[in-house]
């Protein structure tokens, strides 16, 4: 088992990027916002697929800003024990 594999294990939740919800406020494409905030369709989708195991609070910046938004709206905590 790899060490990111037994940190995981050790979590008690996670975090949820809610971008499709702010995309669709916003009447923005996802191609859109990866143009404003200058990473990758693929870097997007894995925010949103939650496979990201990590994110620059620079890019956090950058999407809220494209996105005209606080980052507790973009971000949601779910506890596992729930």
């Amino acid at each position: 088992m790899e060490e990111n594999e037994r940190i995981e294990e050790r979590l008690p939740g996670e975090m949820i990027f809610n971008i499709d919800v702010m995309l669709a406020k916003r009447k923005m494409k996802v191609g859109e916002l990866a143009d404003k905030v200058g990473i990758t369709i693929a870097n997007i989708s894995i925010l949103k697929n939650g496979r990201a195991k990590a994110v620059k609070v620079s890019t956090l910046i950058k999407l809220c800003d494209a996105l005209g938004c606080q980052p507790g709206d973009l971000l949601e905590y779910r506890s596992f024990a729930d």
